[in-house]
């Protein structure tokens, strides 16, 4: 059975159904009242959510999560989303290296700007 994501107005869902009438299903049973904004089959049938990226943390990991940066999600907006422009405005606004400022972009794109 294909797992779907289904992005709602407030939500993201995550579910297996057998295709995509079964699961908007799915949403329309736990949240009538929400308009469906995206449904995808993903491409395997799994999900992984990184750890770092909902910033937590655990006792072995040596580095510290990147956190929510008021300025990674001005330069998202300045870049309206183009995540290659922020990385190099991000870079031009606190001298990080390329390396640094691509994760503190895509941390703070997983994590909504």
């Amino acid at each position: 059975m294909p797992l779907f994501e289904i992005e709602t107005e407030a939500h993201i869902i995550i579910s297996w159904a057998e295709d995509e009438h079964y699961a908007s299903a799915v949403v329309a049973e736990a949240y009538p009242q929400e308009k469906i904004l995206r449904l995808t089959r993903r491409p395997r049938d799994t999900w992984v959510v990184s750890k770092s990226a909902l910033g937590i943390i655990s006792e072995k990991t040596e580095t510290q999560p990147l956190l929510p940066s008021n300025t990674a999600r001005d330069c998202l907006s300045r870049a309206s989303g183009d995540k290659l422009h922020a990385i190099r405005l991000y870079m031009n606004a606190t001298g990080d290296d390329l390396e640094r400022a691509r994760k503190v972009i895509e941390s703070n794109m997983v994590m909504g700007w």
